[in-house]
């Protein structure tokens, strides 16, 4: 099985140049001065580690192995121009790790049309999105395609994985919020990152204003039931001025949308919710809003990983862990 842990640019740059296949997450800096090799990586300097828990560090490296049973690898960039090809590069048995620059435009592309990818669901579709260090001015988010040594800011970068017969991977989501059942319902007129109108329990009003006048708690997501499965969206920003609310991941129209229950202990929540694992994950990573509202610096969480400006597991989230583990299967 894999390892993930935080490792020196000395070390990450061993295991590129023994060919090790990797998937990486670190400050944009320290990642420029790796050489080229078989891995992609994501620009981020916030991590939570297993041992150490949440943990803000521009000098290392989170480092995702891929396992070496693993039979073959495709490293690809995509933006809206190539995105049909996607389902192209998807192995029969395997997986897909995918990053995505935060606030680019194949962010909200990918976010609005991953429906379209057509083999989105034939084997775990993870990744996350790209960040930088929120203290810093005029930074943008960066991915890495390792094996040609091109960085953007408005592409998406995939690692394509094929397994052996005798291995399966599987995607799990750890989302620690519910919906508040006494809470109004709330649909918006039209999908995308940001609204003005919606509906009210049916009645037209303004959002912004409905968040002002009601004093929403804006570190709570908005929380949607799909069958059974709870999907977050996180509130970005309020402009009152503008009378719009913005938003980390799409609303959908029609879709009925409530606040989300307060969370008395975010890591608490966390180590209850998450199963303890046999295996290792594979892939891992947290959200940045968890890392910051959840206060997880050195706070120990049972699963670590990079922390992202947004998940993915098949589809754009907001507010979750997700991991993957890859188990034998019996022929």
């Amino acid at each position: 099985m894999n390892k993930t842990t935080i490792k020196t640019l000395e070390t990450v740059t061993h295991l590129i140049n023994k060919g090790k296949v990797l998937a990486l997450a670190g400050d944009e800096n320290i990642l420029s001065q790796l050489p080229k090799g078989n891995w992609i990586a994501g620009s981020t300097p916030y991590f939570i580690t297993e041992k150490d828990g949440g943990e803000f560090n521009k000098e290392k490296i989170y480092v995702e192995e891929i396992p070496d049973f693993s039979e073959e690898f495709k490293i690809e960039t995509y933006d809206e121009y190539n995105f049909d090809e996607i389902s192209d590069n998807i192995y029969e048995n395997g997986f897909t790790i995918f990053i995505i620059p935060a606030f680019s435009e194949i962010h909200e592309y990918f976010a609005l049309n991953n429906m379209k990818i057509k083999k989105l669901f034939k084997n775990p579709f993870v990744g996350w999105v790209s960040g930088f260090d929120l203290n810093s001015e005029n930074v943008s988010a960066k991915i890495f395609n390792g094996f040609t040594g091109e960085v953007n800011s408005d592409k998406a970068i995939a690692i394509h994985i094929k397994l052996p017969d005798n291995k399966k991977a599987g995607v799990n989501i750890v989302n620690i919020f519910n919906q508040n059942k006494n809470a109004d319902e709330i649909k918006f007129l039209k999908s995308g990152f940001s609204a003005d109108e919606c509906l009210i329990n049916d009645k037209k009003e303004n959002f912004a204003d409905y968040i002002s006048d009601n004093k929403i708690d804006t570190k709570l997501p908005l929380v949607a039931d799909y069958s059974g499965i709870k999907i977050n969206v996180s509130i970005k920003a309020v402009d009152n001025e503008n009378k719009t609310v913005h938003f980390y991941a799409p609303v959908f129209q029609n879709r009925i949308y409530k606040t989300a229950d307060i969370i008395e202990n975010y890591a608490n929540e966390f180590k209850i919710k998450v199963p303890k694992l046999y295996n290792q994950p594979a892939f891992s990573c947290n959200c940045i809003l968890n890392y910051l509202y959840g206060e997880l610096e050195n706070n120990k969480v049972s699963v670590g990983g990079p922390v992202t400006f947004g998940e993915i597991a098949y589809n754009l989230l907001n507010q979750t862990l997700v991991y993957m583990t890859i188990n034998e299967v019996n022929n």
